[in-house]
């Protein structure tokens, strides 16, 4: 909510909903590992604050997709690098299935991104990235300036 706003005004939040095979250790890993804060908890799911967004972790197992139907799906975050490097050493101290280590893409260009994909322990794909020029690389993705 804004500073002196009512109730029925609100920033808009960007929400996402997936399904995780256990709701404690998917909890868990995104508190513990990804360093999220809590939200509700209610019985058979949760919100938690995924660097700004609203994510809600619904005990779905039946829904949790394989390695092989996950294909590129994936969410994450864009980080500073310093914000970036802070996260990689705290990953690093749980043990995680990495999907993708961190790699370098675009290198020598305005677009250049370190990033990695790891993923939740219902197998949910998480991307974290820095990019060398922000304000490049979101030009070039067409961003918006609000």
């Amino acid at each position: 909510m804004r500073p002196g706003s009512s109730v029925s005004e609100v920033d808009p939040i960007l929400h996402l909903s997936i399904p995780v095979r256990d709701l404690d250790e998917a909890r868990t890993f995104y508190l513990e590992t990804l360093g999220c804060q809590p939200g509700r908890l209610h019985p058979g799911w949760c919100d938690v604050w995924f660097f700004g967004l609203q994510l809600t972790l619904q005990e779905q197992p039946d829904q949790v997709l394989s390695d092989r139907q996950r294909g590129v799906r994936h969410f994450g975050v864009t980080l500073s690098a310093e914000d970036l490097d802070g996260l990689l050493e705290r990953v690093n101290r749980h043990d995680v299935r990495w999907l993708d280590p961190v790699s370098i893409d675009y290198a020598g260009t305005p677009q250049e991104q370190r990033k990695a994909k790891i993923l939740d322990p219902s197998g949910n794909a998480v991307e974290i990235k820095a990019y060398v020029d922000p304000t490049a690389a979101f030009a070039a993705a067409g961003r918006p300036n609000s």
